[in-house]
């Protein structure tokens, strides 16, 4: 076990290198696909029998072997290992005790999600954290600085007891059938501790803390004597009567927010109009509350047409000032990790309304640009004439209105985005 240190930490960075290779645009591997808050999403609301594999894996693998997840799979626990590393960030026998705020705060979020809005996930959870602070949005990268200062005081408190996603894998990795533990060779010198990011690890009365422990298996490097053991060990597991109670208030704070947020879904997309957004996204009611604006979309558009998060919507959308939507791409719904943009076939993409052109003939220069630019066959042109819109073809791509050279053509978005 002395190498298991470096094994997992080059696993963690290819797969560190793979997620930032995604972001700009390559995606050569489906990592986000793994990521685990995401995973639930997409298992709920454009379920998947590949999504709940995915989610069936990840959730055995941390009751056999633990808390692997935050330290190899998640790419913001992984960016807060290497900020700790340039920080040189060492604290002499550090330990943190396991806090109970974290159990509210998943109780709230995911109490919303399972009421049918992730807006208050997306503000919390790392693998959002992680892909708006790469693609430089506001709250990523305040997210960024703050858990970064955070890294400068406490290391990995964020993983241990703030994160949503944390707390359910650290419950999971509680009952795990194998842990870290210290065995009758320790000499209680003190280095585990010492190199522990988590602050997991009781050195003077010899225990470690599996819930709150990342795996990152750095005791095992460090232990001069061997005194970290990693396997099954004979142990009882009881629940005492303060966590009885943080469970009771923590299931009941879920429940509420069940209701919660089945009334967040149905009020926060009443003051947003005419919002294009991306094919597969169904209504504005439904995206604005399953986009966990992680933004892999906006980087992987190849005519760079799906914009971050505004004033104007509070999730990402179309922007056609910028171009079209290609007839030919359904690159957005590939990579979507949640589910909000829902993984459509290139032929249902292509007939999926997601807006609808209107012309001011009154504007209308009579050129036959728009009829030459659209890839549906949608208008028809006379010389001399105005073009005339074939209703039942179109399905809103801009091609149009980025070809008309007097701003005569607008794309309206339509309510229920539709198979034509």
């Amino acid at each position: 076990m002395k190498n298991a240190y470096k094994i997992r930490l080059a696993l963690a960075l290819l797969i560190f290198i793979l997620l930032i290779l995604g972001f700009a645009g390559f995606y050569p591997a489906k990592v986000p696909d793994l990521q685990f808050a995401p995973l639930i999403q997409r298992v709920f609301i454009d379920f998947s029998v590949i999504a709940l594999v995915l989610l069936v894996v990840v959730v055995l693998l941390t009751i056999l072997f633990g808390r692997f997840y935050c330290s190899l799979i998640c790419p913001f626990g992984i960016l807060q290992e290497i900020g700790a590393f340039v920080l040189r960030i060492k604290k002499k026998n550090f330990y943190t005790p396991n806090y109970p705020a974290k159990y509210f705060i998943s109780a709230v979020v995911f109490g919303a999600l399972a009421g049918g809005s992730a807006v208050l996930l997306r503000y919390i959870e790392p693998y959002t954290y992680f892909g708006s602070a790469l693609t430089l949005s506001i709250v990523g990268i305040a997210a960024f600085v703050t858990v970064l200062v955070i890294v400068f005081f406490k290391n990995r408190f964020f993983c241990t007891n703030i994160c949503p996603v944390g707390a359910i894998l650290g419950l999971l990795s509680k009952i795990s059938l194998n842990k870290l533990y210290i065995s009758d060779s320790c000499v209680s010198c003190g280095m585990c501790s010492n190199n522990c990011p988590a602050g997991c690890i009781d050195y003077k009365n010899k225990t470690i803390d599996n819930e709150t422990c990342l795996k990152c298996l750095k005791c095992l490097e460090v232990c001069p004597k061997g005194g970290i053991k990693y396997g099954i060990k004979p142990q009882k597991f009881s629940l005492k009567r303060r966590e009885l109670l943080v469970s009771a208030g923590a299931l009941a704070l879920f429940g509420l927010m069940i209701k919660a947020g089945i009334e967040i879904k149905d009020k926060i997309a009443e003051k947003f109009k005419d919002i294009i957004l991306p094919p597969g996204a169904g209504s504005e009611e439904r995206f604005v509350n399953k986009c966990l604006n992680c933004n892999l979309c906006v980087n992987n558009c190849p005519n760079k047409i799906i914009v971050k998060a505004d004033k104007d919507f509070s999730a990402v959308h179309l922007d056609y000032t910028r171009g079209a939507c290609d007839k030919n791409c359904a690159k957005c719904g590939e990579v979507c990790p949640s589910g909000a943009i829902k993984r459509l076939k290139l032929e249902d993409k292509q007939k999926t309304r997601i807006g609808m052109a209107m012309i001011k003939a009154d504007v209308c220069m009579k050129c036959g640009l728009c009829a030459e630019a659209c890839p549906y066959d949608a208008i028809t042109f006379s010389k001399g004439k105005a073009p005339e819109f074939n209703a039942s073809k179109c399905v809103g791509c801009g091609a149009c209105k980025n070809a008309c050279k007097s701003g005569a053509i607008e794309i309206f978005a339509v309510k229920e985005q539709s198979i034509i």
